[in-house]
């Protein structure tokens, strides 16, 4: 009885039972996208670190553990002292650089030599290495993004660069140039953001941390195989805010068109709710058919809304290759739950009124 009551009121109105769906699925949609796309420029960024191939991170005192904010305050003969530091097979001093002329881009200044025995080299799809003060190295994803060729040239900073080689990506940055010429460009002459070190042995970190820190007591030092882990929206001021923000944006699209549509309905079906009160109907049995259809209306959100998000996703990375968007299972059934609850909460207003209706006066409206 239920179930055919709830197919007929939804089938009733086709076009208001489109637009609860839809925006039932903007509301999941936006959820999965906001989350995904933090949590997948999060989870590139750490693993492109994590791929350098250190062991140990060096950052100026107090600076935040995304590179990103970073500037370049620490003198750059402080790689000297580290490399004497026992256990220490090589040091790489980088000055990080951010670039918003095509995007949102980090530029690593590095020393190719030290980076090279840090990180164990490029992999090059094609081109040479940094030769001169004007060469820049694009990793792949970025080359496929931009459409951009070895020979070329790429305007980054202000400043023309020639490319000199494409290599695989998975280094820390999508950009490299000579450290000598980011530091001109930027007026960091003689600094460096991040110092890079890789132990003798993997098992020697720990103690090679100690010696740091009592070497260097205020900077920070942090072990890269926990970066990964350290990468979390918690963990950047005012992300966690912006997300929940989205959330409780997208939270509220849902409950108010919810509560609009079931109002609506509710005045639609007086004589309807009348009837059934008038047969013996209790309360409880019209605040179940009220939020049973809701629950319908939004598992049917839920589906579009998902499907919905993997399409702009792949729209999304087929116009920005370098993106990572990543919908998690677990988001999928956290956007669900919210969906649901923000449906339940906003129909139960319209099925408290309906299950309040005297049938005398309900079957006397018109």
């Amino acid at each position: 009885m239920i179930r055919h009551m709830i197919l007929r009121n939804v089938m009733y109105r086709p076009v208001r039972t489109c637009i609860t769906i839809i925006a039932v699925a903007i509301e999941v949609t936006l959820v999965l996208i906001v989350v995904g796309l933090t949590s997948g420029m999060l989870s590139d960024t750490a693993k492109r670190i994590e791929g350098i191939g250190a062991d140990i991170m060096v950052q100026p005192p107090s600076a935040s553990i995304f590179m990103a904010f970073s500037g370049a305050p620490m003198p750059i003969e402080i790689g000297q002292k580290l490399a004497q530091i026992k256990n220490v097979r090589a040091v790489a001093p980088v000055l990080l650089q951010f670039n918003s002329t095509n995007g949102l881009d980090i530029i690593y200044g590095i020393d190719p030599e030290s980076f090279r025995e840090v990180s164990g080299g490029f992999v090059f799809h094609d081109g040479r290495d940094l030769q001169n003060a004007n060469d820049i190295l694009v990793d792949d994803w970025y080359a496929k993004g931009r459409k951009v060729k070895v020979g070329e040239t790429l305007h980054v900073l202000g400043h023309d660069f020639n490319v000199a080689g494409i290599v695989e990506h998975g280094k820390g940055a999508r950009l490299f140039v000579l450290m000598s010429t980011l530091q001109e460009l930027s007026g960091a002459r003689d600094k460096a953001s991040v110092f890079f070190i890789r132990c003798d042995h993997p098992e020697q970190t720990a103690k090679v941390i100690g010696a740091i820190s009592q070497l260097l007591p205020h900077y920070e030092v942090r072990p890269l195989r926990d970066y990964l882990s350290l990468m979390t929206s918690s963990n950047l001021p005012g992300l966690q805010t912006f997300i929940h923000s989205m959330i409780m944006l997208a939270a509220g699209i849902g409950f108010l068109v919810i509560l609009l549509s079931m109002y609506t309905t509710i005045i639609e079906r007086t004589r309807e709710i009348g009837v059934l009160k008038s047969l013996g109907a209790s309360r409880g049995y019209i605040v179940r058919v009220i939020l049973s259809e809701t629950i319908a209306l939004c598992l049917a959100g839920i589906l579009l809304g998902v499907a919905m998000s993997y399409t702009v996703r792949w729209l999304f990375l087929t116009a920005f290759p370098t993106l990572t968007i990543v919908v998690a299972p677990s988001w999928l059934l956290r956007a669900a739950a919210i969906a649901i609850i923000g449906g339940l909460v906003g129909a139960s207003y319209p099925a408290w009124i309906a299950s309040r209706k005297d049938p005398v006066e309900a079957l006397a409206y018109e």
